[in-house]
């Protein structure tokens, strides 16, 4: 039996045992869940009884392949950029490449992003990564904190090192950080100009000042929403923020402001098509970003993450033939191939083939999956789907563009839940997300599904994730 599998029947064990099996630490486990907001619409964000494992070996392989594809990604995002033939392939909109066309002010194109792992027994497969907000970690830290000290934890913890993955600090860092790199590179430290006409952000002693943050987001009414806990964090640090929508901006006078409330960085978390769908160019952020009047993290470069066909251009050897070696051992062990869903020919191995005949030909080894990370268009599993309902969903992946991807089978994995109060146990799809902060790993978030395509149901949700190792 392998560690983690010995260590996961360790800890259902204990449920099973005297004094745990009346269940009523349960309730004082849930109690505290929602008195730290951890929940949406009165339901609760994790429903499980058991945190998610990852042992020491994997977090090590998890954080060596990931740094890898990370610096794999964005060495390819920096090509693609200076060539318009890779950045077409792409698919990026017009405004979304004008964007990315401008220097963000910092090194790196996301500062804060995250990875979508299968994680196996001896096996790591990513389906993507996406400059994106740290979705989950300020839960998932919470709820550590609170099954850290729940009684079966503290009985497992007897036999096994239990280490909490946590993002708030590396977020705030990250975030400072690349504060810090924008305001050298747009007004240099002594805070004049940098002969670009930028204006200065620095204080009387040479030093960038720290920065008034906005939390931007669309507003959510009907949810609680995890900036909260992130603001609560950031005041608690000493720093001045305020969670805004895009509609409470302005900009006058040089300045990006909401109100009296002025701003000097913004975490956005909205791709450039969702803020599109309700906004123009004009917008006042949009104004400010072109000016380097605010940094913005993400930048708008992100919007290159989000699209699968990266995956196509970092799975196409030629393209990648120049790499570091570690980045293209990286890329072929732990990156499924990739290739957007359009007519013609692709390489497959040491082969070309006609896509659209191989898509066909080979339906039950293939995803059809929409290209951009932020699409509401369904996720095709060839192997659920009959020859005609493949065809039909062919059809439909060559309207709106799509990828197709070699299937990654979901990692499963058993955990225990309260069902009508008694404890009962149900086999789920796994998906790890460890958070990347200017490229380099540090924490996890996990969400747990009963389907195969990770939809939301009434046995879905977060799990806090521990790293667990032997007591020597």
């Amino acid at each position: 039996m392998s560690q983690l599998n010995e260590a996961i029947a360790r800890y259902h064990k204990i449920l099973e045992s005297e004094p745990y099996r009346d269940l009523s630490w349960v309730k004082e486990l849930q109690e505290r869940m929602e008195a730290e907001q951890l929940s949406s619409g009165g339901r609760l964000l994790c429903p499980f009884l058991r945190p998610n494992f990852v042992t020491q070996r994997q977090y090590d392989a998890v954080v060596k392949a990931g740094e890898a594809l990370l610096a794999a990604n964005y060495r390819m995002q920096r090509i693609a950029l200076g060539s318009p033939r890779l950045l077409a392939k792409l698919e990026l909109l017009p405004a979304e490449k004008m964007l990315a066309a401008i220097d963000p002010g910092y090194a790196s194109p996301d500062v804060l992003s995250k990875l979508d792992l299968q994680l196996g027994n001896g096996s790591l497969q990513m389906t993507q990564h996406t400059g994106d907000a740290p979705a989950g970690v300020a839960y998932a830290e919470n709820l550590a904190d609170i099954f850290y000290d729940s009684p079966p934890l503290v009985e497992f913890r007897r036999k096994y090192t239990v280490t909490r993955t946590g993002g708030k600090q590396p977020f705030l860092s990250a975030l400072l950080e690349a504060y810090r790199q924008f305001t050298a590179s747009t007004s240099g430290v002594n805070g004049s100009s940098n002969g670009n006409g930028h204006a200065g952000h620095a204080n009387g002693n040479g030093k960038a000042k720290r920065p008034r943050i906005a939390l931007l987001e669309f507003r959510q009414p009907t949810r609680k929403s995890e900036f909260e806990l992130f603001r609560d964090y950031f005041r608690s640090e000493g720093l001045e923020i305020a969670i805004l929508s895009p509609e409470q901006l302005e900009y006058r006078g040089g300045k990006l402001r909401s109100g009296s409330f002025e701003i000097d960085l913004v975490y956005r978390r909205f791709s450039v098509q969702e803020f599109l769908v309700r906004f123009d160019l004009n917008h006042p952020l949009l104004h400010a970003y072109r000016d380097h009047k605010v940094c913005v993290v993400n930048s708008f470069r992100s919007e290159m993450s989000h699209k699968r066909a990266m995956l196509a251009l970092l799975t196409e050897d030629s393209l990648t033939a120049k790499f570091p070696q570690n980045e293209r051992k990286a890329i072929a062990e732990h990156v499924p191939w990739t290739r957007l869903f359009v007519p013609g020919k692709a390489t497959r191995g040491k082969e070309q083939v006609e896509l659209i005949d191989y898509t066909r030909e080979h339906r039950e080894e293939l995803v059809l999956r929409a290209n951009d990370e932020s699409s509401d268009s369904p996720e095709f599993m060839g192997q659920d789907l009959s020859a005609d309902e493949w065809e039909k969903a062919m059809r439909q992946a060559q309207r709106v563009p799509h990828v197709v991807q070699e299937r990654v089978e979901p990692a499963r994995l058993m955990f225990p839940l309260l069902s009508y109060g008694h404890l009962e146990f149900q086999e789920m799809n796994v998906d790890v997300h460890p958070q990347a902060f200017f490229g380099k790993v540090n924490g996890f978030s996990s969400f747990l599904s009963a389907t195969s395509n990770g939809g939301f149901s009434t046995s879905a949700g977060i799990a806090p994730t521990f790293i667990i190792d032997n007591k020597s």
